[in-house]
């Protein structure tokens, strides 16, 4: 899996976690640019994910563990642990 799917799936995961629709990161990106990373089409930069992750109220570097996660064979026990602390 390439780092933009896999990026695209942790987003999704951690806006769908906290409750937001593609629209409440209105005040930073566009609907169609959010879906666009959610599909993989794309990649932010690093000024756009520190503005996504605001919005998310996720730290920056707690999505790109969750992507590279996410992009892995991690262990089971790992990913959960991360979903977990993604969930609180």
């Amino acid at each position: 899996m390439e780092v933009r799917d896999s990026f695209g799936k942790a987003l999704r995961f951690v806006r769908q976690r906290r409750g937001l629709a593609q629209e409440d990161f209105s005040l930073v990106s566009s609907r169609t640019f959010v879906s666009m990373l959610e599909r993989g089409a794309t990649s932010p930069t690093l000024e756009k994910l520190d503005s996504l992750c605001t919005v998310l109220d996720t730290h920056p570097v707690t999505l790109l563990a969750l992507t590279y996660l996410l992009g892995s064979e991690a262990p089971e026990s790992l990913s959960s642990s991360w979903i977990r602390l993604v969930r609180s």
